[in-house]
């Protein structure tokens, strides 16, 4: 696969949120000029006259290689473009910013999630929206935005089914303190980043419900396995999800509360409605969960963690009612 034409440079960042400001610092740190695409002109103008993301990452500077803009036209010249808006959104954004992005340049989506109605890897939508020619990546790993806005050592992986092209990648997005290792493994990546907000949520249901760190650990473990069971029967290689993107993320994601998924589910643990413990933030688990279940079904694997966590997000089920029908199931070998 050929790299951007000789025309093209710097990178350009989608999504002006906490995440995509601290992968445009990143990037920056990295060596590249980058342009940070926003929609709202008035956050902007603000990004670019103070140099700081006030409102997602307060206390933070821009880094002096980053331009805040909402031109359309200033995309055009990135050799290499991250997309950073939620999974939901990926498809009308991409679909809208496609036409004035170059043509080879790689696309690097940086959502975490499955797309609802379509039940549709973010890889698959993407393909689906631009074709399957031009060069996609996957970056997932365990990641706070806060700390790689801070420039504080950060390890990601980034998956592109050519090798060559994730090597190259993985090679220029990394800076002195953000470390991105690279694989082929695409679904596998993909399943971990997306998996992991689900069964995050519940491991903060339980710290929510004051069932202790043990209870906690056990369910933890046993949400991996299930995770490694969808993996399998759609393609993922085990040894990915024992990395990065897949063990290492859940870890990360499901013992801290400056992640979404894991404070979402503390709130319903302690009893709040799915609409209150949201709180007006995103914790995009909340939306993957029912299509997760759904292609685990598909596939006849069982996941009976994210299972609960759906139907607890749906209002089917209360808290307890999910937690007492985990606690009732059959015993079996562990490796089942």
């Amino acid at each position: 696969m050929e790299q951007a034409s000789e025309g093209a440079r710097g990178v350009a960042v989608i999504g002006g949120g906490a995440w995509g400001t601290a992968l445009a610092n990143a990037a920056a740190a990295a060596g590249h000029p980058v342009t940070l695409w926003l929609r709202d002109e008035q956050s902007a103008a603000q990004m670019q006259a103070s140099r700081a993301n006030a409102r997602y990452l307060p206390g933070i500077g821009l880094h002096e290689g980053v331009r805040a803009t909402t031109e359309t036209g200033a995309l055009g010249g990135a050799a290499t473009v991250l997309l950073v808006v939620p999974a939901q959104t990926l498809r009308g954004v991409l679909g809208t910013l496609a036409p004035v992005l170059r043509p080879d340049a790689p696309i690097v989506l940086c959502a975490k999630g499955i797309e609802r109605g379509s039940d549709s890897f973010m890889s698959a939508v993407a393909a689906e929206v631009i074709g399957p020619e031009r060069p996609v990546a996957v970056l997932s790993g365990p990641s706070f935005a806060v700390d790689v806005a801070r420039g504080l050592p950060t390890a990601v992986t980034l998956a592109c089914a050519d090798g060559r092209e994730a090597a190259r990648l993985s090679g220029l997005l990394s800076g002195p303190a953000f470390r991105l290792y690279h694989t082929d493994d695409v679904r596998g990546v993909e399943i971990g980043g997306a998996g992991k907000n689900v069964l995050a949520i519940a491991s903060g249901i339980v710290a929510g419900r004051g069932l202790g760190e043990s209870a906690r650990a056990a369910l933890i473990a046993r949400a991996f396995a299930e995770l490694m069971r969808f993996a399998r029967a759609y393609g993922g290689r085990a040894e990915t999800l024992m990395g990065l993107s897949g063990l290492g993320d859940l870890v990360l994601t499901a013992s801290s509360s400056q992640s979404r998924n894991f404070a979402f589910g503390e709130r319903l643990g302690r009893g709040a409605t799915p609409e209150d413990a949201a709180g007006g933030k995103l914790a995009e688990g909340a939306f993957t969960a029912a299509a997760l279940v759904g292609l685990a079904r598909a596939r006849e694997v069982e996941m009976p963690v994210a299972e609960a966590v759906a139907a607890v997000v749906a209002g089917d089920l209360t808290v307890d009612a999910a937690m007492s029908r985990l606690l009732s199931r059959p015993l079996k070998g562990e490796v089942e």
